[in-house]
């Protein structure tokens, strides 16, 4: 990367994640790791929702029965899956316990929550709360309640998020977002986006990442 690259204007960096997704979690951290490699890039990044299970009742159901369902019911493999998650969280710098969670959401509420923080320029922190309040602290993030609580400790009105869940204020929108990810071909997340030009499926790590963002400040035609 060249010293120019400090004076570009701020790259937009598209998120395309999902909350309960394990991978996105860890996926962000690497992401942020990756920014820290290229200090003179300044990053617009952009919380997109995507909805790995978006026919889930509101309520949820049991983790362990969903992920039996997509993976089979064999303990030992099911252990593995989880060990491994938490290894590859471990190097992100990340704590996680996956074997740990009880219920799968529907994470439309826990978008709108983002989309909502986003208006006030806290979506990253806010994704990141949720996020670390359902891997490592193990709470409900389909409950409003703990949502609204997420968000007043970032600043946001407390009394307001309780009358925008109350009044479903936003989920059609969450639903159509995530409805175009999939259209635009989008299918499976993390999804990144770098400055429009180049996008990145999975959890890459950091050196793999920098690539893509110094092939995106790459000029047209370099």
């Amino acid at each position: 990367m060249t010293d120019a690259a400090a004076s570009q204007a701020p790259m937009d960096i598209d998120y395309v994640a999902d909350v309960v997704c394990p991978w996105c979690y860890i996926g962000w951290s690497r992401l942020l790791q990756t920014l820290a490699l290229r200090p003179g890039v300044e990053a617009n990044i952009r919380w997109r929702p995507y909805q790995l299970n978006p026919e889930l009742p509101e309520e949820g159901v049991d983790r362990k029965a969903l992920m039996a369902s997509k993976f089979g019911s064999d303990p030992e493999r099911m252990r593995q899956m989880s060990e491994h998650l938490e290894q590859q969280a471990a190097a992100a710098g990340l704590q996680i316990r996956p074997g740990e969670v009880e219920k799968s959401p529907n994470t439309n509420a826990a978008h709108r929550l983002i989309v909502w923080a986003g208006a006030e320029g806290k979506a990253a922190e806010v994704a990141e709360a949720v996020m670390h309040a359902y891997w490592t602290e193990l709470k409900d993030i389909g409950d409003p309640e703990v949502l609204i609580e997420i968000g007043a400790a970032h600043g946001m009105d407390r009394d307001a998020l309780a009358r925008r869940f109350a009044d479903g204020s936003g989920k059609a929108f969450v639903t159509r977002a995530c409805e175009t990810a999939m259209q635009s071909g989008i299918q499976g997340v993390p999804f990144m986006i770098f400055a429009d030009k180049v996008a990145v499926s999975g959890a890459h790590p950091p050196d793999q990442l920098v690539r893509a963002i110094d092939k995106a400040l790459e000029p047209a035609g370099g």
